[in-house]
């Protein structure tokens, strides 16, 4: 008769070992929330990786592109949503800027977000009109030396990555640049193509034709290596500034309080991804090399990059459009 309720007991072990296998994250599809509209690098990234995580899931991953209000849309209702890894939010380095440039915003970024997964840096590239005469960083400082104040550089938006690039290369090189916003990256190259600004510290995928062609000159890309989507190119702290570095990252991030395993879970997945040669190849293209980091070491990163464009922000007393 003792065998029976041990029976029992081993019963309910495989049992409650069966739910709790059955329910092991993911179990039903997962949202992935763009807060960019379709088409730009961020969505195509997303919906490059989407496939891949569902493939190892075994769960469809929906991209949910929520653009508007300069990722601020998006972020708050990923921020605000129930932290169980099914919710994510795709984030660029635009995320750690943001604090900086909008005192009140609707979630706070260092606490209501839990970092996942660094998915690549993308380098930016200073270039400049031909006419200026300049071959390299140190030549278009000691130009901008020479003239304070007349030299003009475009961005693509004020309080943007390639807004703050500059003012950093600004604090940095000791020069005096000025400011010209541009509603878009295409509208400022298409500015800088015509003389009608000096540089423009651009992505690679809109500047890498014009540097190929002969139209523009590439000064040095933003990163701290050189870029292999632009591989003969300097770094501009090798080229002149020391010191000087700026990525314009991707990653993943979760609601604050995600539970350890679907971050763990979703951080193997797109590591995975990342690895397969055409996923680095498609990166590529759009100027984004694939990165292999920890969760803690990207959450690190974040910590650094918002401290750092509070030092570039605050100060100018930049605010944006």
């Amino acid at each position: 008769m003792k065998s029976v309720p041990m029976l029992i007991v081993v019963l309910i072990a495989l049992v409650s070992h069966a739910a709790t296998h059955a329910q092991a994250f993911p179990s039903r599809p997962v949202r992935l929330v763009v807060p960019y509209p379709p088409g730009g690098a961020n969505d195509i990234i997303a919906r490059l990786l989407a496939p891949r995580m569902s493939a190892s899931f075994g769960q469809n991953v929906i991209v949910d592109n929520r653009g508007g209000g300069n990722t601020l849309i998006g972020s708050e209702i990923v921020a605000k949503s129930v932290p169980n890894g099914y919710t994510l939010l795709m984030i660029a380095a635009g995320h750690t800027i943001n604090p900086s440039l909008y005192p009140k915003l609707p979630y706070d970024t260092a606490r209501d977000f839990a970092p996942i997964v660094l998915i690549g840096d993308g380098a930016y590239v200073l270039v400049a009109h031909p006419s200026l005469g300049v071959a390299s960083t140190a030549e278009l400082i000691a130009l901008a030396r020479r003239k304070p104040g007349q030299l003009a550089y475009a961005s693509s938006s004020t309080g943007n990555l390639t807004h703050l690039a500059a003012e950093l290369f600004n604090a940095l090189a000791g020069v005096k640049m000025l400011h010209v916003p541009y509603k878009g990256g295409n509208p400022a190259m298409a500015d800088l193509l015509a003389g009608r600004v000096a540089v423009f510290f651009s992505t690679v995928a809109v500047a890498r034709p014009h540097i190929q062609s002969g139209k523009i000159r590439g000064l040095g890309v933003t990163t701290g290596k050189r870029s292999l989507a632009l591989p003969d190119m300097p770094t501009i702290a090798e080229s002149g500034l020391p010191g000087y570095e700026v990525s314009g990252w991707y990653g993943l991030v979760a609601p604050a309080k995600t539970p350890k395993e679907p971050i763990a879970r979703i951080h193997r997945a797109v590591q995975e991804a990342l690895r397969q040669p055409e996923v680095k190849e498609r990166l590529l293209g759009v100027g984004v090399e694939a990165v292999e980091a920890s969760t803690e070491q990207f959450g690190k990163l974040i910590e650094r990059e918002i401290a750092k464009w509070e030092k570039v922000v605050k100060p100018l007393g930049i605010t944006p459009e």
